[in-house]
């Protein structure tokens, strides 16, 4: 029985639509769209969304850095282990990173919306049984990496270098379990509007990380394996901060850290509701699209550098793709933060039935990726002739590099705003609409176009299969444009109030005050005249 001091605080119905799968696009009561408020409202947005994702970066460009610290230690054991060390990463990140990463991005609506209307309950809800997915998942992803070994060998792969590669991934699979607590986790925290902490866990495992790389491959002498322990080790020092930060600020119980609120969402909680199978049905089919939409972009470009092994000059075109996929991950840092701000602000302004305010939202978010793709197209322009001596000396390498290094800044022209829109779409629980934008704009256009400019008829060899990307990411930058602006608010507004109050007898939510107008920027209660969500029987 619920024991709130509040009625208004009760916060237990289920986690989605007890009667339907998902809420469903349809004919409803639409509220009325308040008027914007000019360029101040638009300048305070920005402001939000890059107070979001400005410590997202940071995490972001650590983490990389960690990856970079693991290449340079594989490429001091010798030429087999870094080409071994690659390959088991490409792996690895082809069949196992990316659909964790996907899978965990299911939760990003329910808990976006759900902590805009005020229903922190459903947050750690969310986070457990997105857990729960993702460590089912992780089962037949290691049974993979255990088979590993035949599958390269079956290919063709050098005997060598495959037994290199599987003595890497072997030592991985712990990164699995540590990546099913990981990836939701950070969704948990971002939903709430937490990212700074992010940035200090990530520092805090990056300062361990060289020391722990010392001490397995040089003072124990574990060679390759030394540097795959050491990056699940890493991993793990992230995951344990971040959730000793979870522990010590009060957000175990998925609130805002107020301790009343947390006895008494613990109090509301009703264990029958939450383990509804309907429920689960709707979490999975979010998964799945999210799973679908991460995966088609981050596959091809794992395509193109197997693509670029049967071009004219296959060591030096598999060398300079592996310069540019190393380029193109940098600089997607950014405009995935910002999709990841962009979604949360989209999600919490949707739950607390604000549509007008998350079309300012997304129409921002659009905005800064437009603007950020101009800096990532000046960036690369500009350091064409310089970038790729970082990597290497070779003249051949270097040419091709350099000649790819313009198209690639062209694409991101179109890939900046394109990933914010997509972050639209996921903030507004339509992951399916991001994936089919990506099949048709990677896989319909991209593809094609890469084979016809690479190979035949035009020939172009390595930077026609660059060309190829730069029309996948302007035709999906157009499509995606086309659906956020064609997005009718009031109805996302609507869907989400089903999505998380559980859609059953009528649900009214009444705005009293939204002087801030940011749901990330004041704690949710029902007695300051922030927010009343209020069930009618």
């Amino acid at each position: 029985m619920c024991q709130c001091s509040e009625p208004t605080q009760c916060h237990h119905q289920a986690l989605l639509p007890p009667t339907k799968a998902c809420p469903a696009l349809g004919d409803r009561p639409r509220p009325a769209r308040p008027r914007g408020d000019g360029g101040g409202a638009a300048a305070t947005e920005a402001a939000s969304i890059l107070r979001l994702a400005a410590p997202m970066v940071g995490a972001g460009l650590l983490m990389y850095m960690r990856s970079l610290v693991s290449m340079l230690f594989l490429g001091g054991l010798g030429g087999l282990p870094l080409a071994g060390g690659s390959l088991a990463l490409g792996f690895a990140n082809i069949t196992g990173y990316s659909v964790l990463s996907g899978l965990a991005a299911g939760m990003d609506p329910v808990c976006g919306q759900a902590f805009g209307a005020g229903r922190t309950s459903v947050l750690a809800a969310a986070l457990r049984r997105t857990v729960a997915l993702l460590l089912a998942a992780s089962v037949p992803i290691g049974l993979l990496w255990l088979a590993m070994r035949r599958v390269l060998v079956a290919v063709g792969q050098d005997l060598d270098i495959a037994a290199a590669a599987y003595d890497f991934i072997l030592c991985s699979l712990p990164d699995l379990a540590v990546q099913s607590f990981l990836h939701p986790l950070r969704v948990y925290l971002r939903a709430q509007s937490v990212t700074l902490p992010l940035t200090y866990a990530a520092a805090a495992a990056l300062a361990l990380h060289v020391p722990i790389n010392c001490l397995l491959v040089q003072g124990l002498g574990l060679g390759i394996r030394g540097v795959a322990l050491g990056a699940v080790w890493t991993n793990l020092n992230f995951l344990l901060f971040l959730v000793a930060y979870v522990y010590l600020s009060g957000l175990m119980h998925g609130n805002d850290g107020d301790g009343k609120a947390a006895a008494s969402s613990a109090l509301c909680a009703t264990p029958a509701e939450d383990d509804g199978a309907v429920e689960w049905g709707c979490l999975l089919r979010l998964s799945v699209h999210s799973c679908m939409s991460v995966c088609l972009e981050w596959w091809w470009y794992e395509i193109m550098v197997l693509l670029c092994g049967v071009l004219a000059d296959p060591k030096v075109a598999v060398a300079a793709m592996g310069i540019m996929i190393q380029t193109t991950s940098l600089l997607y840092i950014f405009p995935h933060s910002l999709s990841c701000a962009v979604s949360t602000r989209v999600g919490h302004e949707l739950g607390a039935g604000r549509p007008d305010r998350a079309r300012l939202a997304a129409r921002v978010g659009l905005c800064c990726g437009a603007a950020l793709g101009l800096v990532a197209c000046a960036f690369a322009a500009s350091v064409r002739g310089v970038w790729a001596r970082m990597f290497t000396a070779d003249t051949a390498i270097l040419r091709l590099a350099s000649a790819a290094l313009p198209i690639l800044g062209a694409a991101e022209l179109g890939n900046c705003p394109q990933t914010a829109g997509c972050g639209v779409l996921r903030g507004s629980a339509r992951p399916g609409q991001a994936a089919r934008i990506n099949v048709s704009a990677f896989y319909g256009v991209g593809m094609p176009a890469a084979l016809a400019l690479a190979f035949w008829p035009a020939r172009l060899d390595f930077p026609g299969m660059w060309v190829g990307m730069l029309a996948a990411q302007l035709v999906c930058a157009a499509l995606m444009l086309h659906a956020v602006l064609g997005t009718d608010w009031a109805e996302q507004a609507a869907r989400a109030s089903e999505l998380t109050t559980g859609g059953g007898g009528g649900v009214k939510v009444v705005v009293a005050d939204v002087r801030s107008g940011h749901a990330d920027a004041a704690k949710v209660k029902a007695d300051n005249g922030v927010l009343v969500v209020t069930v009618l029987t």
